[in-house]
Order: structure tokens, then C-alpha cells, then sequence
């Protein structure tokens, strides 16, 4: 299952204002974001814990850098990798909005095909019954 972006409650369409409900369902909106906020800043802390542990691991088999040098090579290190991950987080949201937009309108398309062709059919049984209820009338 996909994670939420932070700060946006799960199924709702990114800059989607969501529907003014009852109290409860406000609450359970905001109980969601607060969660998904949490998460967020859960994952973010995990991503940034795991680039500078493999920041020092870079650095130390540097030996010949100074403590100075050193502390610079894992600041920078950190803030590369910290980069990398926003950019590949921020592009798979942008996928995902797009594969979202792709599947809406095939969903849209083809539920307006079946509703054209249900109705059809519809409407062939309503001819056909006032076919068969004037025939027996007529005789």
C-alpha cells in the first residue's frame, strides 16, 4: 500500500479540499493528516539517521582527513543523500499523481461505456416488452 504524503489525509487527492462533514468525520480527517504528519516526520528522521551513519562510514575510511575535514565530508555527504532521497520522493509523488489522473479517466471512460451500453440494453428489453405487450393486445 502506498505511503501518504505527509500532511495529506489517505485518499484524498493531492490539493483536494475535503468534504465538510459531520464532526466526527472532520475529526477522523484530522486524526488522518496528524498520522500522516507523524509518519512523515517518522520516515524523514529515519532517512536522515541513515545518511549520516553512512556518511561516517564514508568518512572514516578516510583516514587521512583532519576532524574538521571530516565533519564537512559527512555534513555534505548528508545533505547530497537528504537531496537525492526529495527528489526521489517528490518524483514518485509526481508519478503516482499522474498514474492517478491516467487510472481516473480510464475508470471514468469506461463506467461511462458500460452505463451507455446498460442503458441500451435497457432499452432494447423496453421495446421489446411494448413490442410483445401490443402483439397480444392485437389479437
Amino acid at each position: 500500500m502506498p505511503r501518504p504524503v505527509p500532511g495529506q489525509v489517505p485518499g484524498q487527492v493531492p490539493g483536494q479540499v475535503p468534504d465538510q462533514g459531520t464532526d466526527e468525520t472532520v475529526a477522523e480527517a484530522e486524526s488522518a493528516r496528524g498520522i500522516a504528519q507523524l509518519e512523515g516526520y517518522l520516515l524523514s528522521r529515519t532517512h536522515r539517521q541513515n545518511a549520516h551513519a553512512e556518511a561516517e562510514a564514508f568518512a572514516d575510511r578516510l583516514p587521512w582527513l583532519t576532524p574538521a575535514q571530516h565533519e564537512d565530508v559527512v555534513r555534505l555527504y548528508t545533505a547530497d543523500r537528504m537531496a537525492l532521497t526529495r527528489r526521489v520522493l517528490e518524483a514518485t509523488v509526481e508519478r503516482c499523481g499522474e498514474l492517478r489522473r491516467e487510472y481516473t479517466a480510464r475508470y471514468e471512460e469506461l463506467r461511462s461505456r458500460l452505463l451507455r451500453k446498460v442503458t441500451v440494453m435497457l432499452l432494447a428489453s423496453l421495446a421489446t416488452s411494448i413490442t410483445a405487450l401490443v402483439l397480444s393486445l392485437h389479437r
